[in-house]
């Protein structure tokens, strides 16, 4: 099955009609060769995917326990748990007991953690930014109909 409407003019020098299927996977995979490549722009650190995975999630969400941070990443809460442990020994998270409950552990990101999450953050910007000037108007504006695109298929 072709898809339908046929490709805008700015984006037929690029492309090509396809099939769902064939769009899927190419998709799919220039995706994830832009996500690998972006990921190597970033603070100098050690830390692995994982763990600055879940430091930036504690920075986007704000403070919060062990169990909701192994539910937002979708890993178990013993794997989360070594995760953390890195972290704090690296002095990017900090662990307090909630003033609420005293059995609950509470993790906040350091500014070791935020300078590191920032730096990075402006790394990656800065990579994809310096790519984006490159493209034609009429790329950017494709891109842009892309991106709200990808966030719709993100949020399905």
């Amino acid at each position: 099955m072709t898809l339908l409407p046929p490709t805008p003019p700015a984006a037929a020098a690029h492309t090509k009609r396809r099939t769902v299927a064939e769009l899927s996977h190419d998709f799919r995979l220039a995706n994830g060769r832009l996500a690998r490549r972006v990921r190597q722009e970033q603070a100098e650190n050690e830390l692995t995917g994982g763990q600055f995975s879940a430091l930036g999630a504690v920075f986007r969400l704000g403070p919060m326990t062990l169990s909701a941070l192994s539910e937002e990443e979708r890993v178990t809460p013993p794997s989360m748990n070594r995760t953390v442990n890195a972290l704090v020994q690296a002095g990017l998270v900090d662990r307090a007991g909630s003033a609420e409950d005293g059995r609950k552990v509470i993790l906040t990101v350091t500014p070791a953690g935020l300078a590191l999450v920032k730096e990075t953050r402006r790394r990656r910007d800065d990579w994809i930014a310096k790519r984006i000037l490159r493209l034609t108007p009429e790329q950017r504006q494709v891109l842009a109909a892309a991106t709200d695109i990808m966030k719709e298929l993100t949020d399905s």
